[in-house]
């Protein structure tokens, strides 16, 4: 954008200083712009690396290995890596390439404008639960180590994030880049030292048997569990979409550097969060040989007390413990405050078409997140994450299988189109293979279907939306994608076109024509506009007799 202070005369809308400020705003319902991607293929995958320090993962894999045994919390970790790399592949490609964040990816990947605004509460509260997820640990942290009860604990890491985020990815790729090799080495030296220490490290994870049915042995139906539980996982691709949007445009020279940064930061974030899943469950059988009782062997602040006791003096270990547990926090949940303030803008301004900020949202976020907390959330979590995976796996299901069978097979178009002007409001072929997969795996979910398919839910759930996703697709001839063709702004010079409404200058890809207004519009003018009543694209609409795209 050329101008962000000034706007033209003759302007019809107005946005209040926290919408004006690229810095705060961070483009977050629109495509971000060539101008303001200035960061290296490398400074956004490590930001977007950065994000991944939550100790969720090993709290995840501390309770599998408690709730399920080694074995089945072992293969049950590495099937849901699997689904969640491979699922994560096209949905990060299509984010950096276009530049679009998870939710305006969505509303071209089958869903319509309106039929996202589920996909943008599934994601907010993706966001949430684990805000609320690192924020109880954080909690933990603060009381063992300073003795500040929980309830003042829950409200102290909840607020301490609010002005990190406000400043975007700005300040969030300085703070992830600089804390990033001191948290990598706080991560790995614990189970370092316990391997050098202690012989029977491994024969004592291998063989720890939590409170399984099945002892530290297989079992089908606790391994489905299992995975069920750990693919609540895979929502995480939005967080690090919300970071690959700002990746530079492939070029002959970066295409290198620009596939590696996509793949680590895109799917890749699932090899280090299934090996710290992973680490979790080591960590709970040693913090159980070392003393704790099982129903805090899932406390990341225990786990890693009794890693660094291997190298400290007791105080020395719990004061580093301490130290790692509250830095990972801050590493994750400055993220999950981010792309939750992104999901909330999306969400309320299709509804409400009005926009205050995306710096709003962070507040709202937070205080769902901090009453969560307040309702001791962390005591039930296999529940909330089991549950939540059902509907977490048929959105993204559904997502991919719109990118990989629908548009090789030009059932869909090749391209995203994310502006309002030129989608229907609910596409049939994402939206409803979505309600249906959902619908289905949460009746199995709640043991209606049998114990088999009560396991299994999360893998009907993804089965379901994949294939019902190009079933839908070639039975609707994709007719529901596009309400009107793409604007053709061939013939005006320059980068920019100036939006006929707020006055503003806005490259050419977020901005279409607008027969209601009679001139070009940016697609949050055109979100906001609640009078024109879609006149732009009759098909899709009930106001007749406007030819789409004609000034």
């Amino acid at each position: 954008m050329s101008d962000m202070t000034t706007a033209k005369p003759g302007m019809r809308r107005s946005y209040n200083k926290l919408v004006n400020n690229p810095v705060l705003e961070d483009y977050s319902l629109r495509y971000a712009p060539k101008s303001f991607r200035t960061w290296s293929t490398y400074a956004v995958a490590s930001a977007a690396l950065g994000g991944i320090a939550y100790l969720a993962d090993q709290a995840i894999g501390g309770s599998l290995a408690v709730q399920f045994g080694f074995e089945n919390a072992f293969w049950g970790i590495l099937a849901a890596a699997l689904v969640i790399f491979l699922t994560g592949i096209p949905i990060a490609y299509y984010c950096a390439k276009y530049n679009v964040d998870v939710d305006l990816l969505t509303r071209g990947a089958g869903f319509g404008y309106l039929g996202s605004t589920i996909t943008s509460v599934i994601y907010a509260s993706f966001t949430f639960i684990f805000f609320a997820l690192e924020g109880s640990i954080m909690a933990q942290a603060f009381l063992l180590y300073f003795g500040i009860p929980l309830p003042i604990g829950y409200a102290l890491g909840s607020l301490i994030i609010i002005p990190l985020v406000v400043f975007g990815m700005t300040l969030l790729a300085k703070l992830q880049v600089w804390t990033q090799p001191l948290w990598l080495l706080l991560l790995f030296a614990p189970p370092v030292a316990v391997l050098a220490v202690d012989k029977n490290a491994i024969h004592d994870w291998v063989t720890f048997a939590g409170n399984s049915p099945s002892k530290s042995g297989f079992d089908w139906l606790l391994f489905g569990s299992a995975a069920g539980i750990a693919l609540s996982l895979i929502a995480q691709i939005g967080e690090q979409a919300d970071y690959l949007r700002f990746m530079p445009d492939k070029t002959s020279s970066n295409k290198v550097r620009w596939w590696l940064a996509v793949m680590c930061a895109g799917p890749g974030w699932v090899v280090l969060g299934a090996a710290k899943q992973l680490m979790g469950s080591f960590f709970a059988s040693v913090a159980v040989a070392n003393g704790t009782s099982l129903t805090e062997a899932n406390e990341p602040i225990q786990m890693y007390i009794a890693g660094y006791n291997y190298m400290f003096p007791a105080f020395a270990a719990l004061s580093v413990a301490t130290f790692f547990v509250i830095l990972s926090q801050i590493k994750i949940n400055v993220t999950n405050a981010y792309s939750g303030s992104l999901s909330w803008s999306n969400f309320f301004s299709r509804l409400l078409h009005a926009h205050p900020g995306r710096v709003v949202y962070i507040f709202l976020n937070v205080a769902i997140s901090l009453t969560m907390m307040e309702l001791n959330m962390f005591s039930f979590l296999g529940k909330i994450l089991g549950f939540y995976s059902n509907v977490a796996v048929a959105w993204v299901g559904a997502v991919t299988a719109d990118l990989v069978i629908n548009k090789p097979l030009k059932l869909s178009p090749h391209y995203i189109e994310f502006k309002r002007a030129h989608l229907y409001n609910f596409n049939p072929v994402g939206f409803g293979s979505m309600l249906f997969a959902s619908f289905v795996s949460i009746i199995a979910f709640f043991g209606l279907l049998g114990e088999a398919a009560q396991a299994f839910s999360a893998f009907i759930a993804l089965v379901l939306a994949f294939v019902g996703s190009p079933i839908i697709a070639f039975a609707t001839k994709g007719r529901y994608y596009l309400a009107r063709q793409p604007y053709d702004d061939s013939h005006v010079a320059g980068d920019t076109l100036a939006c006929v409404t707020c006055g503003y200058d806005y490259e050419k890809k977020d901005m279409t024509s607008c027969p209601f207004h009679h001139g070009t519009i940016c697609s949050l003018c055109c979100s906001l506009e609640s009078s024109c009543h879609d006149m732009c694209k009759p098909a899709a609409g009930s106001v007749p007799a406007v030819a789409a795209g004609r000034l």
